[in-house]
């Protein structure tokens, strides 16, 4: 199979180095840049940021859209504003990216991994609703962990390669034991659950613009919001808490300067008007796919029944670990980028010792899952 499948990304994206995602600049990237240079605000304030917050939170269907320099930055600060410190915990699950974990870290809290389903790759609504019901009590209108006796604030399922978790079921849950739902929705820009994006159906969402995303800021990340005061207080305190005033210095609590730079924003100006058309040839290449592993009797990552997803990146489900390491090495040695699924947090040094649920499913998947290319293939 290996052959045919190089052959396969060689017929979709050429013979020359085939990299995982890249980004693509054929819209009015150029004259944006131009245009915010010529400015002279390149930096955290100008037009750019504006127009590029009004045109994600329009795009996505929020009513505020905060700018910050990357996802990990967006992330941590809606779980500063969900009132996380030391002595509380959030749940998440254990197959995502480090800097879930990380941004909860950050904020003194503790994180609890949960398993996810084997469809999404998102966090499961079984798993998180068993762990509620068996090692919790509900006091005072908190959510209280028995094994730690700490306050349980808020939950962080991803949306797995753009894929959408059981968001509405989660939601649920998380309503009916007063726990924050915060979603980390890095990587599914553009996906949709019965036609409601992703990212807006919690308190806050995380959207994140890194090189390798559907669009790209260079570097660059969004909270989406419907809350206006959790919209005031993320803008306030991503621009070091500063009091406005025309030229004095005051702040008025420890803030951050994860403010994204007008020039980061004239980028994501551009590539969000292109987001439409990405969408749709990424979708092009994950039906090829489709095609292709369905013949090869191997599972492909395809999008649940009422959901549509971005396609950010494909990835298909080999038998066994052997198997997924001998094609990610002969992919790769032609030139071709594949890559495994991420190290489960549990099993990373700093997060060995956190709670988890026996993350069945997720051990399954990490053995198995291969990301494989999934830029759009076609200039505009």
């Amino acid at each position: 199979m290996d052959d045919e499948f190089i052959k396969l990304v060689r017929d979709i994206y050429g013979n020359d180095f085939v990299p995982l995602h890249r980004p693509v600049f054929e819209g009015n990237e150029k004259r944006y840049t131009l245009d915010c240079i010529d400015s002279n605000f390149v930096s955290s304030a100008g037009e750019m940021i504006l127009e590029f917050e009004q045109k994600v939170a329009t795009y996505t269907g929020s009513k505020y859209a905060i700018a910050t320099v990357n996802g990990t930055a967006a992330l941590h600060t809606c779980i500063k504003l969900s009132g996380a410190n030391s002595s509380t915990e959030v749940i998440t699950q254990a197959l995502t990216f480090v800097a879930t974990g990380n941004a909860i870290n950050y904020c003194g809290s503790s994180p609890i991994f949960l398993d996810v389903d084997m469809d999404s790759m998102g966090l499961s609504p079984k798993a998180l609703k068993l762990f509620l019901s068996n090692h919790t009590i509900y006091k005072d209108g908190k959510t209280i962990n028995r094994q730690s006796g700490k306050h349980i604030i808020a939950c962080i399922p991803m949306h797995t390669f753009g894929n959408v978790c059981r968001i509405e079921e989660l939601l649920e849950i998380c309503n009916e034991y007063n726990i924050q739902l915060i979603e980390d929705a890095a990587e599914s820009l553009g996906s949709l659950s019965n036609n409601k994006h992703t990212g807006t159906f919690g308190v806050m969402g995380a959207i994140s613009f890194n090189g390798n995303k559907i669009i790209t800021t260079g570097g660059g990340g969004m909270i989406i919001t419907d809350d206006e005061n959790l919209a005031i207080k993320a803008k306030h305190i991503t621009t070091t808490a500063k009091i406005a005033h025309p030229y004095e210095y005051n702040h008025d609590q420890i803030g951050f300067n994860y403010r994204m730079p007008n020039l980061n924003a004239a980028l994501g100006k551009a590539q969000v008007e292109n987001l439409d058309y990405f969408i749709k040839e990424k979708r092009l290449v994950a039906k090829k796919y489709m095609n292709f592993f369905d013949e090869a009797g191997v599972g492909f990552v395809t999008e649940r029944a009422g959901t549509v997803s971005n396609y950010w990146l494909n990835a298909i489900l080999l038998s066994n670990s052997e198997e997924r390491d001998s094609f990610i090495k002969s992919t790769n040695k032609a030139g071709v980028m594949t890559r495994p699924i991420w190290t489960l947090m549990t099993d990373l040094d700093m997060f060995k010792d956190c709670q988890h649920d026996d993350l069945s499913n997720s051990i399954w998947l990490q053995a198995r899952v291969v990301n494989i290319p999934s830029s759009v293939p076609n200039m505009l």
